[in-house]
């Protein structure tokens, strides 16, 4: 008996779970539900990977079939934009909550921020309204985006700085605490 390759094995294991007869059928059928972070890489991947750091959880909106652990290299196979951008954001969210509560000297940089992740906090509630941004969050996301597209970060001026570590301080960091507080295993 042949020993099916990892990506033999993620397409096998996906069309079983699939209406679709295809591969290009059934990627379409899915939709990432979850995200956990596993600092063990104790877990494999459907595909049979090991040493997963990022465990996914996938739905079938078709046949209503869950599949998890998936790997964020396997979800790229899918190669649908969304489920890219959806990982990118979700392993994005993990790495700037781990360097706000290192402490780490932060800076609105393509390390640890893109559009895509500062949409995805505004979107998700993380820019809490309050009276320094006018009890709407929509103006600490502008402001912080405006940040983050300045090609010179060195004109940022120092009350602008302090006004980014508080929005990170007071609005993100207690967002990505409470969000992501249950997916982290050890």
């Amino acid at each position: 008996m042949a020993i099916l390759t990892y990506r033999e094995n993620l397409i096998q294991t996906v069309l079983d779970n699939s209406y679709g007869n295809t591969w290009e059928e059934a990627v379409n059928e899915w939709e990432i539900t979850d995200c956990v972070e596993d600092r063990s890489r104790k877990e494999s991947c459907i595909c049979g990977k090991e040493e997963l750091k990022y465990l996914y959880e996938i739905h079938n909106v078709v046949t209503d079939k869950y599949l998890y652990p998936i790997g964020s290299s396997c979800i790229t196979k899918f190669e649908r934009e969304d489920l890219c951008e959806e990982t990118s954001v979700a392993e994005g969210m993990f790495k700037l909550l781990h360097a706000v509560e290192q402490n780490a000297y932060l800076e609105l940089s393509p390390d640890l921020f893109s559009r895509k992740l500062l949409r995805a906090l505004y979107e998700r509630g993380a820019f809490v309204p309050s009276k320094f941004n006018n009890y709407d969050g929509a103006n600490d996301y502008e402001f912080m985006l405006k940040m983050f597209n300045k090609r010179d970060k060195s004109s940022i001026t120092p009350f602008q700085e302090k006004k980014i570590k508080a929005i990170l301080l007071n609005s993100i960091k207690p967002y990505l605490q409470k969000e992501l507080k249950n997916k982290i295993v050890r």
